[in-house]
This record gives C-alpha cells, sequence and structure tokens, in this order.
C-alpha cells in the first residue's frame, strides 16, 4: 500500500550520553547508523531531544531549561525554567519541534517541580529560544507526550497524572496565541496518531482497552479489549504501547503472567477500518516499550548498543 509522505523524518536517541540522530528517509534496515551526533553541554543531563532536518543543531530538556546546541557542540541559546527547581523526581519536562523547524514546543510540568505554579504549554522560537506563546493548564503532570499532527499544524500533548490519569490536549498558535483545547477525558493515554493524521489511538488508563478515534472530534470509531484477542480480561491487560505500522493498520500491546509467574507481552496488527484483530507481529522487541511506529510501515527496536534496529514485515 502506498504511505503518504511524511515531514518528518528524523528521529533521536540518547546513545552513550550523546543524541544521535537517524534519517528515516534512507531505506535502510537492521542496526542504524547515526547521521548525526549532537554532545550536550557539560553537566546537562538530557530527558527529551528532538534535531532539525537539517541536522544542524538539536534540542533538549533538562530539568531546569531547554538547550539548542549545534553539531559541532557549540550552545546557541538555553532557556531557563524558571523559578529553579531542586526537585530531582517526578518531573519531566519535554520537546517536540514542529515539523517546519521553526517553533520548539515544551510542556513543563511545574506543579511537580515545586514552583509553585500551574503546568505550561510553551512554544519557543527554534532560532532564539525567545517564548512565541504559552498557557498554564489545569494539570499537575509528571511528564508528558507530544505529538506532532502531520497536516494541520497543531500539537496534541498527553499528561500523566500518575493515579489521578491522563489528560489530553491539542492546541496551535494563531495570532500569537496558545488556546489548548482540552478532551472531555481523564482515564484515556493517547498513543500514537495515524500518518494522514484523520484519526488517533488511546488505551484505557485503567488498561482494560484500546479505541481509535476520528480526529479532531475525538469520537470513537473502534475498540477492542482483552477477549477480542483471546485472552482473559481478568489476567491480561492493554499496555500502554503500540501506534500506527501504516494508514490501515495499528500495532496493540497486550500483556500478562504465564503459569510460572513470568511476565509476557505481546504485539497484535489490527486491521483499523474494519476494527478487527489480525494477527501477532513478530516486533522482535526486548520489552513492550521497546518499539516504535514511523508509519510507513516498519518499526524500530533497540539493538544492545542503544541504536534503534529497522524492521519490516
Amino acid at each position: 500500500m502506498a504511505q503518504p509522505p511524511r515531514s518528518l523524518q528524523i528521529i533521536t536517541r540518547l546513545v552513550d550520553g550523546q543524541i544521535c540522530a537517524y534519517d528515516l528517509a534512507s531505506p535502510s534496515r537492521g542496526v542504524l547508523t547515526p547521521s548525526a551526533v549532537f554532545v550536550p553541554r557539560p553537566g546537562d543531563d538530557v530527558i527529551e531531544h528532538a534535531a532539525s532536518v537539517d541536522l544542524g543543531w538539536v534540542v533538549y530538556t533538562t530539568l531546569n531549561a531547554v538547550v539548542c546546541v549545534t553539531s559541532s557542540g557549540d550552545e546557541r541559546w538555553r532557556a531557563a525554567f524558571e523559578p529553579f527547581s531542586d526537585e530531582r523526581h517526578g518531573h519531566r519536562p519535554g520537546c517536540v519541534l514542529s515539523l517546519d523547524g521553526r517553533t520548539v514546543w515544551i510542556y513543563r510540568p511545574d506543579a511537580m517541580a515545586g514552583r509553585d505554579l500551574l503546568d505550561q504549554w510553551v512554544v519557543l522560537d527554534a532560532e532564539s529560544g525567545v517564548v512565541m506563546a504559552q498557557s498554564d493548564l489545569e494539570t499537575s503532570g509528571h511528564g508528558g507526550q507530544q505529538y506532532l499532527h502531520p497536516t494541520d499544524e497543531h500539537v496534541l500533548l498527553d499528561i500523566g497524572e500518575g493515579q489521578d490519569g491522563s489528560i489530553i490536549y491539542r492546541a496551535t498558535v494563531v495570532d500569537g496565541q496558545l488556546a489548548p483545547v482540552r478532551y472531555p477525558w481523564v482515564d484515556r493515554v493517547l498513543i500514537d496518531l495515524a500518518p494522514d493524521g484523520q484519526q488517533f489511538m488511546t488505551v484505557d488508563h485503567g488498561q482494560a482497552d484500546v479505541a481509535f478515534h476520528g480526529y479532531p472530534a475525538g469520537e470513537v470509531t473502534a475498540a477492542l479489549r482483552a477477549e477480542d484477542f483471546g485472552h482473559d480480561p481478568d489476567e491480561v491487560f492493554l499496555e500502554w504501547s503500540g501506534g500506527y505500522l501504516d494508514l490501515e493498520v495499528a500495532v496493540v500491546t497486550l500483556v500478562g503472567e504465564d503459569e510460572d509467574g513470568e511476565e509476557w507481552f505481546r504485539h497484535y496488527r489490527i486491521n483499523v477500518p474494519a476494527g478487527r484483530v489480525e494477527a501477532e507481529l513478530v516486533s522482535n522487541a526486548e520489552h513492550a516499550y521497546d518499539l516504535q511506529l514511523p508509519g510507513d510501515g516498519t518499526w524500530l527496536t533497540t539493538d544492545p548498543s542503544g541504536h534503534p534496529v529497522r524492521w519490516s514485515a
């Protein structure tokens, strides 16, 4: 099946303290070789990271800043999260680079950082690090995962609030303003956006089911529970892992324990238009979360070296 063009082909991994960037536009399979390697500034503990399409620079977050460095190791800019937080655990600031490379989107879990602030969603100019737009959020999250919509310039944000659930927002910058729209759930975890952006996939926070939603409204078009995969729902659960293999096929992760109490996981292919389980996907993943889906029919796991391994059916 022909795939739609994807604007974002660069992924990054943190390997041995360095940020490695890989160009997925290459048809290479097997263990991937970095197209560029970036060295964080001394003393920076990197949390999340994203590289420019031309591989000239990378942005990353630490507990107290977002930083931009060049391929030669020079610091282009640094935007501090103020006031400084000495909390070391329970909050993970995140970053993602817009598809056009002009803006950096930052999720700041300021409540858990002890800053006496609401959580914030901030958009920075990628050239200078200057704030272009920002908004307070009604959350106290530990961390958040941001997803770039492939066609309409929106970014979706899933915020994990631990036992309190998961909150999903979408937003774009209009006339210098960021006005997040909150989806009406506290019990669904955003897993992935479809390659064409027409739908998205969530898993129940209690791990009871996986659902597919129309975008942008979020209406459920299909949902599956453990019994639809031939498993006992009291013993097997949906994991917060998986995504879209291509436009019509998604990958869902199930977890459980065998008779000896050993944990297991399996990845299954789902025909999304039909809402039907197809077959198990032999992913070669090391664990339930060792799976990254670019949406082009391939998937990535992790080599013992830390570099991604690219597979196809």
